[in-house]
């Protein structure tokens, strides 16, 4: 579930192992990629951390953060 903390949406990830992780992180990438807006994330493993903020906006939370962060929800 994403919370809002420090004008950032954030969720962690856990998957079975690293590879589900990587891989998860590809599908994202894609997908953020087609949408010009990009995560700010970190992987450790199996866990993937994910904060989406719009920097043209001065890093607060916009409705593209919200459409990724549904978008990622589906992935």
């Amino acid at each position: 579930m994403w919370k809002e903390e420090n004008n950032k949406l954030y969720q962690k990830f856990q998957f079975k192992d690293f590879s589900e992780a990587f891989s998860f992180m590809t599908r994202v990438a894609l997908a953020a990629e087609k949408m010009d807006h990009h995560p700010e994330w970190k992987n450790v493993y199996n866990t993937v951390e994910v904060w989406l903020s719009t920097h043209d906006a001065g890093n607060v939370v916009t409705e593209k953060d919200k459409k990724l962060a549904a978008l990622i929800d589906k992935l």
